[in-house]
């Protein structure tokens, strides 16, 4: 296992992570009393791991067919244009 890698995609979602939607649809649901807050962490793990193995087969799937370089343009141009897209969305 690389732990570089490991630290860099753990740090970039973490990141990416804070106070999303995801986050905040999470904490309403342990907010609810009557709700243990056990099954909302489970629930909410299970759909991050699941959505993430997503990512990683359709990652997988594309980079036998794209280059490597092209990828990393792809995914620069695509963080660019969200961040264009932000700025001229608020």
């Amino acid at each position: 296992m690389d732990l570089k890698i490991l630290l860099t995609v753990f740090v970039a979602v973490f990141i990416a992570e804070l106070g999303d939607k995801t986050q905040l649809a999470t904490m309403l649901f342990a907010a609810d009393k009557e709700v243990n807050k056990f099954t909302v962490f489970l629930g909410a793990s299970l759909a991050l791991i699941v959505a993430s193995a997503i990512g990683v087969l359709a990652g997988t799937l594309v980079s036998q067919y794209v280059s490597e370089k092209y990828l990393h343009y792809a995914a620069g141009i695509g963080f660019i244009g969200i961040g264009i897209w932000t700025l001229v969305k608020t």
